[in-house]
């Protein structure tokens, strides 16, 4: 049964979304602030954070920041506001996805579902396979990453997109390739999440994110993981 954590100061809607997470098998604790959701995690086993963007105290892309400073922990964040640039900020801060209030539960449910496979998933062809290329080593059984002996830590979705790359090395996917592979047919997605992802794997794999030596441009097409270094 996996644990999840609701952070969010609107207690009527905390209080529905518990019911129905409950019904749906999953143990619910709750935070109405961002100190007392760190708190929680200190003494909790988390699977998976609803995280409201707009709490009193710490907001939800500060409190996002925290958590991934030193947690695994899959993030969902909830937001009443719909602007471009709070979703592009929340996912460069390491959310695993993004859903606007007023959400049917349905779907969100859905969702959830989605990033807990994904954070528990092994690739049903390739349990053993281990991929290395230069400094760089993807253990997809353990769904790990090192750069030389350094453990590289990403998010679900930066795994699965760097493992959709490197296990096609010089195929070009475009954006909705990419959007399609990874987040899947039902995730409505602006483009510009696929760059953002790719911004920050660079940031985490690449000695020079500005001039990467891993995941490659084509310019006016799309990204691909280099064939040989």
């Amino acid at each position: 049964m996996s644990t999840i954590l609701v952070v969010d100061d609107e207690k009527l809607l905390v209080k529905g979304l518990k019911r129905s997470l409950e019904q749906e098998g999953y143990s619910v604790l709750v935070s109405y602030d961002g100190e007392e959701c760190l708190k929680i995690l200190e003494r909790e086993e988390v699977d998976l954070i609803l995280l409201d963007l707009m709490l009193p105290g710490i907001d939800g892309l500060e409190l996002c920041r925290l958590i991934r400073k030193g947690r695994d922990i899959p993030i969902i964040m909830l937001t009443a506001r719909g602007e471009d640039v709070d979703k592009i900020v929340g996912l460069e801060l390491g959310a695993d996805d993004y859903i606007t209030k007023p959400f049917n539960t349905r779907e969100l449910i859905a969702r959830i579902r989605a990033v807990l496979r994904r954070y528990s998933a092994t690739p049903g062809d390739n349990r053993s396979k281990v991929i290395q290329m230069g400094q760089l080593r993807i253990d997809s059984s353990r769904r790990k990453v090192f750069r030389g002996d350094e453990k590289v830590d990403l998010t679900a979705r930066e795994f699965d997109l760097l493992y959709l790359l490197a296990t096609h090395p010089g195929r070009v996917f475009n954006r909705e390739n990419l959007l399609e592979s990874v987040w899947g047919s039902q995730y409505y997605a602006d483009l510009r999440t696929v760059d953002v992802h790719i911004r920050r794997l660079r940031g985490k794999l690449e000695a020079e994110p500005g001039d990467p030596e891993y995941i490659l441009t084509k310019w006016g097409v799309g990204y691909y993981f280099r064939e040989d270094i």
